[in-house]
């Protein structure tokens, strides 16, 4: 089996891609007790340096302590974790997934238009540099959506920047309703 890496715009996520499919729902781990549910994120928690994990749809992200170990030294350990996991065939989850946000219902027409255009255009491209960016509400009165970002992209130097210049023009071009978009952490 081969592992490619793959930088992100943060320097403390490495994007690793085993060259099949991971997860049939992105998931993120911020913590060793939410990587009990996987084990795969449990083997990768266990290295010294490692800060976060997430599964998307065809790779894991994993993140560094910026004070830990350079990843010269954790790429190997973090190379055998995933491989030993897709070798072994086992399931990447325990039991059940970690609950997505819960569905409160029918969305209005204006956060299905938002929720459409992140799944379309938006999320593919935070995608490529191992994070994903999700719904988190939309104030009707005020036009602010706010919006959650995983992976790579939590805690990226360069994801305000992403947020105001990429995502927030485009909501508003596409989406007049839209004045703002902020990021809850």
């Amino acid at each position: 089996m081969f592992i490619q890496t793959e930088p992100t715009p943060n320097p403390n996520v490495l994007k690793f891609l085993p060259g099949r499919d991971v997860a049939n729902s992105p998931t993120d781990f911020v913590s060793a007790e939410e990587a009990a549910a996987s084990p795969l994120a449990e083997a990768l928690f266990a290295l010294e340096g490692v800060t976060g994990v997430f599964f998307g749809y065809d790779y894991v992200s994993v993140t560094r302590d910026a004070q830990g170990p350079e990843w010269s030294t954790m790429k190997a350990p973090i190379l055998a974790a995933v491989m030993d996991q897709f070798v072994s065939g086992e399931p990447l989850m325990r039991n059940a997934a970690p609950a997505a946000h819960a569905d409160m219902g029918e969305d209005s027409e204006v956060v299905a238009e938002i929720k459409q255009l992140l799944d379309s255009r938006v999320r593919p491209a935070v995608a490529q540099d191992g994070g994903d960016i999700l719904f988190d509400a939309f104030d009707e009165e005020t036009g602010v959506l706010t919006l959650r970002m995983r992976g790579a992209c939590a805690g990226c130097p360069s994801s305000s920047a992403t947020l105001k210049t990429g995502v927030e023009q485009m909501m508003k071009h596409y989406i007049p309703e839209v004045t703002r978009v902020e990021q809850v952490l």
